[in-house]
């Protein structure tokens, strides 16, 4: 599995991913620090790389957008520290592995993963 992080995600979290045998990339390490959100996306979803970020616009742009993929794992946390997000990462990674590989919006919270998958279709 392959990921790219969000300016807030932090190098340290995308380091735990290398050491863990990861293809992981933060955007400052190919330059998109400042880019829009939909070219992010457009990256995560070329290099099909599942996006790390504490960013809710991203689950948004996937839901109106109809796409399949990129998966996406939202931190919403009270505590953003890196090594907060890593530890409930890791634990998101361990129950959620085949819903990022098939496109899903993955919302972690402090207490709870919730799972969404793609495409966000209109009943």
């Amino acid at each position: 599995m392959k990921f790219l992080a969000d300016m807030a995600i932090s190098r340290s979290t995308v380091g735990w991913l290398r050491d863990h045998g990861y293809d992981a990339l933060h955007v400052r390490d190919v330059g998109m620090q400042r880019a829009d959100d939909e070219v992010i996306l457009a990256k995560a979803r070329d290099e099909q790389r599942v996006l790390l970020t504490l960013d809710l616009d991203f689950g948004y742009l996937m839901a109106v957008s109809g796409a399949a993929l990129p998966s996406v794992i939202i931190f919403r946390l009270g505590n953003e520290t890196a090594e907060v997000v890593t530890q409930r990462l890791e634990v998101a990674l361990e129950c959620c592995e085949e819903d990022l590989l098939s496109g899903a919006i993955v919302t972690v919270d402090d207490d709870t993963i919730r799972v969404r998958q793609l495409p966000i279709t209109r009943d």
